[in-house]
């Protein structure tokens, strides 16, 4: 066991969802955490974000199950439409037979709502630290720790750190340097309260508008009383990976010859926020001797799968349960959590790559995209998820 430096924290760099869930599994293996976060405060922007049985898996591992359950809405079903015609493509049902199947439910939540329970989880352990306004410049180790050095020219020293800082990580810039991939894809997300909700698309649903170059989403957050509204589409411009305000303007300028019940979703928001989506390739090294990198930093998706913050919950998992087989020591330890997480994510991100151009298919591939799930049942359906849905943390590391 190489931890011989008492009273030294394991640093995690990145406050998101990922790092909160990283900072749980850590102190479940018996250490403390200090959190470094670029931002002047701990939060989570977006909107909603929906919770595969693997989400629920991953919180109740990490001891913030009841805290996540509380707070989510269980919807009765997926349902994809074409945006065209109203056509349904295909309805998958998430009620008694989908929770038995998997073990636990589907759901959606604000990210907000998955980001607080995570946090009030870390804040009741009394071993979490937090340092706002600290953004990693350089990563230095040795053999028995390492050192952060961040923008003010201060020294943070740990055991060890885990880069959960995001899609534009800077561990990740530092150590692999790879380039990322822009989609030319653009995402609105926005939030309606009910009141101002169309009654006939108040479904209990995770919900999708499939078109040509485009899509629509819609479900309801925080028991109904919202509702999350996601666009995406093929923008018409040189794109630059980022986020910021959107404009309602620019919004209504795509969407031509969608039908009007799913049109009327742009028509809702008062205010947009836009994402120019990328990802990056999938790449077979993230952990490097006493630094290993966690969700977005390891491996950035698409939206298409709807796991980017599910796989970053069941890295934390498997990060805690390859420290437990290892004593506790990192090297090896973070050697099996890569191992055990490399296929799978890179499957996601190559998955929802190959998803989205499913949705946004257009002339003869649309008509076989809504022709390749019909008459399927639901338990040809399930048969179809469950390398992705019946994930858990009893068989979560690496065999061998």
């Amino acid at each position: 066991m190489a931890n011989t430096q008492a009273g030294l924290p394991v640093l995690v760099a990145g406050g998101g969802i990922g790092g909160l869930a990283a900072a749980l599994a850590l102190v479940r293996q018996g250490f403390s955490v200090q959190v470094l976060e670029q931002s002047p405060e701990i939060g989570e922007i977006g909107a909603g974000m929906q919770l595969g049985p693997n989400a629920f898996a991953a919180f109740d591992a990490l001891g913030v199950g009841p805290r996540a359950r509380s707070r989510a809405v269980y919807t009765d079903f997926m349902v994809m439409h074409d945006a065209l015609d109203e056509y349904e493509v295909g309805r998958i049902p998430t009620g008694e037979a989908f929770r038995a199947r998997f073990g636990n439910p589907y759901a959606v939540i604000h990210r907000a709502d998955a980001h607080t329970s995570l946090m009030e989880g870390a804040q009741a352990t009394g071993r979490v630290g937090f340092l706002t306004s600290t953004r990693v410049q350089r990563v230095e180790q040795d053999d028995a720790g390492v050192t952060v050095l961040d923008q003010h020219g201060q020294a943070h020293r740990g055991l060890a750190l885990i880069g959960a800082d995001g899609v534009k990580s800077v561990v990740r810039q530092q150590f692999v340097g790879d380039p990322h991939r822009v989609t030319g894809h653009v995402v609105y997300r926005a939030v309606v309260d009910k009141a101002d909700f169309p009654e006939d698309l108040r479904w209990n649903a995770a919900s999708i508008w499939v078109g040509p170059n485009c899509h629509l989403v819609h479900y309801p957050l925080r028991g109904g009383e919202q509702y999350n509204v996601v666009v995406t589409f093929h923008s018409r411009e040189v794109e630059e990976w980022g986020v910021k305000e959107g404009s309602r303007e620019e919004v209504q300028g795509y969407f031509h010859g969608i039908c009007p019940r799913a049109r009327q979703l742009i028509d809702l928001p008062k205010s947009w926020k836009r994402w120019a989506t990328a990802d990056r390739d999938p790449i077979g090294q993230w952990s490097f001797g006493r630094v290993t990198l966690l969700g977005d930093a390891a491996h950035p998706t698409t939206q298409y799968m709807a796991q980017g913050a599910c796989m970053a919950l069941e890295d934390a998992v498997t990060l805690g349960e390859a420290l437990r087989a290892h004593g506790n020591d990192f090297v090896p330890a973070f050697g099996l959590y890569q191992r055990s997480r490399v296929a799978r994510t890179a499957r996601i991100v190559l998955s929802s790559r190959e998803m989205g151009r499913i949705y946004h298919a257009h002339g003869v591939e649309r008509l076989v995209r809504n022709d390749l799930w019909r008459g399927r049942t639901p338990e040809r359906f399930y048969d179809a998820m469950e390398w992705l849905y019946s994930w858990n943390v009893g068989k979560c590391l690496a065999q061998g």
